[in-house]
């Protein structure tokens, strides 16, 4: 597939997932028939610019990275906003990648149905409107005969929901339990070398996995999105915000977890959710102690795991990074390359018939 991409928001992570289309380019078009020309940028800090024929992307790069605008680019239209460049562009595919308040799911809510109702594929890393509107958005998307994905909003790049969906398709999945913020782990794994939890969250700042506000990771918010995503997504169910019980680590002291380590026990930050024999759902992010012989136990530092229940196979755990730039920006390519399989197949069906 030819693509023609355009990214709403260029920082961290669009810039990673930039790099990476980049550096693969080549085994990109060699392995998959995969091709792309980026023709627009919008974003609200750094400006906008399209190109119809494609931009210098290496030129974008050093123009963000050396803190200039956009309108510096030397070609182009500049000055789109969002709505203008999703719907006005010649781009097919719109990458999704705005700081938006994940609680309301804006300003990326609007831009993805935005850019459904336009008829155009959606990549994005926003947990917001996922959390609000997955079964809605993936309905506009089959409606309008394009693709809307968001691997990266539950562990970044490590493809929790393409496990779900493909390599475990065939098993009834139960329910799931899951370390499903870096930061937390980071801070518990620290406290349990002797940090006090007051210096564990300064060294994770430092490190910028906490956030000057680390309220969203370390009282559970962050975990709790993902339960309600997974919940949604995976499970096939309706939960939202409030049906998720919260507890964060806050008040998890050195001296607890010193009993714990006595028990032959671990202190994680748990996002889980059990599919009940009445077919409802109990869902819940809380510190709980690990027997060390649960795989959980064992993932420490800024890494996240997620165990998946099922009735074929039993437990089922994938580990790997939750978080950073060209981890997310993978998890993009990761959807990217899903609708290039996808296209693929469809034109291999046209030319069968």
């Amino acid at each position: 597939m030819h693509f023609k991409i355009a990214f709403i928001g260029f920082g961290t992570v669009g810039q990673g997932l930039t790099e990476i289309l980049l550096e693969k380019k080549d085994m990109l078009v060699e392995k998959y028939d995969f091709h792309y020309k980026i023709v627009a940028i919008s974003d609200i800090m750094k400006g906008a610019v399209y190109d119809e024929n494609g931009l210098d992307v290496k030129k974008i790069l050093d123009l963000v990275k050396t803190g200039k605008k956009l309108d510096r680019y030397p070609n182009g239209v500049k000055g789109m906003d969002s709505t203008a460049t999703i719907k006005e562009t010649n781009a097919d595919t719109i990458v999704e990648v705005t700081f938006t308040d994940v609680k309301t799911g804006e300003p990326a809510l609007t831009h993805i149905k935005a850019a459904l109702d336009a008829g155009k594929n959606v990549v994005s890393t926003n947990k917001g409107p996922v959390v609000k509107q997955a079964v809605e958005l993936l309905d506009m998307a089959a409606k309008n005969n394009v693709h809307y994905g968001f691997e990266g909003v539950v562990l970044a790049g490590t493809p929790a929901l393409n496990l779900a969906r493909y390599t475990l398709a065939g098993n009834k999945i139960t329910g799931f339990k899951g370390i499903l913020n870096g930061t937390t782990n980071y801070i518990l794994t620290r406290m349990e070398e002797g940090m006090s939890y007051d210096d564990a969250l300064k060294k994770a700042q430092d490190l910028g996995y906490a956030e000057a506000d680390p309220t969203g990771d370390v009282e559970g918010f962050d975990a709790l999105g993902k339960v309600v995503i997974l919940s949604n997504v995976v499970l096939g169910k309706n939960l939202s915000w409030k049906d998720v019980e919260r507890q964060g680590i806050t008040e998890i002291t050195r001296e607890d977890v010193e009993k714990a380590k006595a028990e032959g026990k671990r202190w994680k930050l748990i996002g889980s959710a059990e599919v009940q024999s009445d077919d409802s759902v109990k869902a819940k992010v809380w510190p709980e102690k690990l027997s060390l012989s649960d795989p959980l136990a064992g993932v420490c530092d800024a890494i996240n795991a997620l165990t998946y229940y099922t009735d074929e196979l039993g437990p089922v755990t994938i580990i790997g990074p939750g978080a950073g730039r060209r981890e997310t920006g993978f998890s993009l390519l990761i959807d990217l390359l899903e609708i290039n399989r996808k296209s693929t197949e469809k034109t291999v069906i046209k030319k069968v018939a």
